[in-house]
């Protein structure tokens, strides 16, 4: 099941910048590890309902369907234990496919699937690595550096160089993505600075 769903990531990483060849390499490297992933022998834990909603509407990418089908385990994301973050991050729905936490080891990239919940907030943050996330489905209004917050549905990219400062916001709608960290992947650089001011 999950070699079907890295293959199909695989697909969605169409662009020709760097940091979606290597996330397409990556995945696509990885399809045969993924054929032998028993999801670490736990038990799946489900997608909120709001984000299932979203998945299964008409504009979501084809690759949800098999999103929502996958046993995965969904939870918080756990890049820090800053108790402001872990506050804040309640609201989402996370779980790293690829690397050095994911369900197929890797220390080329960290790639994995990004959702919250409507009417949340996912504050400013800042790392070493370059990120890129491609929304799936629903809508999302992402922040980037001083900008003001531009909203992005099914098809739209969010970039974010090494250490830009971004943040990203959910209103009425749910929404869920695929993201990848290149470059230096530890969480040691990590920072989270709360929600913006504006």
């Amino acid at each position: 099941m999950l070699n079907k769903l890295f293959a199909a990531l695989a697909d969605v990483f169409d662009a020709d910048l760097p940091i979606e060849v290597h996330a397409r390499e990556a995945l696509l490297t990885a399809v045969p590890d993924a054929a032998e992933v028993e999801c670490a022998g736990k038990e799946p834990v489900g997608l909120p309902e709001s984000i299932l909603k979203v998945m299964a509407a008409e504009d979501a990418h084809a690759v949800c369907g098999l999103i929502a089908q996958a046993p995965l385990q969904w939870t918080p994301p756990q890049t820090s234990s800053d108790p402001l973050y872990v506050e804040h991050s309640v609201a989402k729905a996370h779980v790293e496919l690829l690397g050095p936490s994911g369900l197929v080891p890797s220390d080329s990239v960290r790639l994995g699937l990004y959702g919250m919940l409507p009417n949340a907030e996912y504050g400013v943050r800042t790392h070493p690595a370059e990120e890129i996330y491609i929304m799936l489905a629903g809508k999302v209004d992402w922040k980037r550096g001083h900008n003001p917050y531009l909203s992005h549905v099914c098809g739209d990219r969010s970039y974010h160089p090494s250490m830009l400062a971004h943040a990203n916001r959910t209103g009425d709608s749910a929404f869920m993505s695929v993201y990848v960290w290149y470059g230096d992947l530890s969480v040691d650089g990590y920072k989270y600075a709360g929600l913006p001011e504006t």
